[in-house]
């Protein structure tokens, strides 16, 4: 998420942690750095130029806290002001009520839509979904689909062409549910007609939230689209979509805060459990290196990853076992990327062979290579030789050159966690100095 824009406050933040005393010339440096990173990221110039200017100010005026230097307290202000540009931090419902969804055509409206009932279903709600996108010729398809895949309730009927009529029996159908989620029409564009049938359908349903999908790579006319929308029927969040795979995040996210439609939830990939509250300090922790300890373990948790194997992980005690626990939750909990990502520090550059994707691949014969391992070569991997290598591989059905690349790959996880975790850095040590974090 958003690869190049963190690389580029990473590394302008790195800078700082490296001069050797921080003044004028230092601070221009830093603001002209995180200008271009803000620019390449589709931020609006005039909005990168303000933020720079606040944090240039704030370091030149503001003396440090007790038990902070200059250094730490530059980073701190950077990270404050960051938090501040992308808006506040939003009020997800956690009641019974309505939800209804607005968006157009390909921005990811009936996908969303299912990932927010899996969240809702997580936490103990019960979740149903009318369909009212009659214009969409597989729509009503779609939701029906997605809805069989969580085991959620949905009435989508694809004979009945009135809204109004289907959102009135479906609301009746589901009036024991928590959680009852509207999927509104769509358009190519928000014209008059989408504008009067919306209209209708928010006051005939009268939901407690409108959410409105913008997919981010829009980026900065996602503010118009929000504006538009927000005007049209109040909307009281947006669920950013395709957050994964574009550079044009930042000019969204920034672009509809200052609109004043607030971000309440985020798309990072296509399967339905890929969804995350927008929380601007985590967001920005995780952008500029704090990592987000929080977010890890709620991704254990509900991965049903032991704590103590997250514990050791944190800590840098990072054995074969914990390399099994983590494959085994791989699908739950995310990819090793992922969790690095998460952890404080700030991350060097995977090594240019190091493809997470194509290693991920794998996992699943890695596994059987582990699970053919005894305790003792689990603890210590080190004491694998070629005898060893071609026991395993013959009792897990894999070839040995499989058997070698697992090791290989465990001890580049291995070094990099020893590397990120732990008290060492400068950035870790300043991410619990300011933000609590307790390793």
């Amino acid at each position: 998420m958003l690869e190049k824009l963190s690389s580029g406050l990473k590394e302008a933040l790195r800078k700082i942690t490296k001069a050797g005393y921080i003044d004028k010339k230092v601070l221009d440096e830093l603001a002209k750095d995180i200008q271009r990173t803000l620019l390449a990221g589709d931020v609006d110039i005039i909005l990168a130029q303000n933020l720079t200017k606040k944090i240039e100010e704030r370091a030149l005026k503001e003396k440090p806290p007790k038990g902070m230097t200059p250094k730490e307290h530059v980073i701190k202000i950077v990270y404050e002001e960051l938090v501040k540009f992308v808006g506040k931090k939003p009020e997800i419902m956690m009641r019974p009520g309505k939800i209804m969804f607005i968006g157009l055509y390909g921005s990811g409206k009936t996908t969303s839509i299912g990932k927010v009932a899996k969240y809702y279903q997580k936490r103990g709600l019960r979740p149903a979904l009318i369909g009212c996108d009659i214009h969409r010729p597989a729509a009503m398809d779609q939701l029906s689909q997605l809805a069989s895949q969580i085991h959620v309730p949905c009435y989508a009927p694809k004979d009945v062409k009135d809204p109004i009529e289907i959102l009135k029996t479906g609301l009746e159908k589901f009036k024991k549910y928590d959680i009852i989620i509207i999927d509104a029409s769509g358009r190519s564009a928000l014209d008059k007609d989408l504008a009067e049938e919306l209209k209708k359908l928010a006051e005939f349903a009268k939901p407690d939230e409108v959410l409105l999908t913008i997919p981010a790579d829009l980026g900065q006319a996602a503010g118009e689209q929000a504006k538009g929308f927000k005007e049209l029927v109040g909307i009281t969040g947006i669920f950013l979509t395709k957050m994964d795979g574009t550079a044009r995040g930042g000019g969204a996210i920034t672009s509809c805060a200052i609109t004043g439609a607030p971000i309440k939830f985020i798309g990072t990939g296509e399967k339905l459990d890929a969804i995350e509250v927008f929380d601007p300090d985590r967001f920005i922790s995780r952008l500029i290196g704090f990592g987000d300890i929080q977010g890890l373990l709620e991704k254990a948790k509900e991965a049903e990853v032991k704590p103590e194997t997250v514990k050791k992980i944190v800590e840098g005690k990072f054995t074969i076992n914990e390399f099994y626990e983590q494959i085994k939750s791989i699908q739950k909990m995310g990819s090793l990327k992922s969790i690095l990502g998460m952890m404080p520090g700030l991350p060097m550059k995977l090594p240019k062979d190091f493809d997470v994707s194509k290693q991920e691949e794998k996992m699943k014969k890695w596994k059987y290579a582990i699970e053919s391992m005894t305790k003792e070569e689990r603890e210590n991997p080190r004491i694998i030789d070629a005898s060893r290598v071609k026991r395993i591989a013959k009792g897990s059905g894999t070839k040995e050159s499989e058997v070698r690349e697992l090791l290989k790959y465990y001890e580049q996880m291995r070094k990099m966690i020893k590397m990120f975790s732990g008290k060492r850095g400068m950035i870790s040590k300043l991410a619990k100095k300011f933000k609590g974090f307790k390793l």
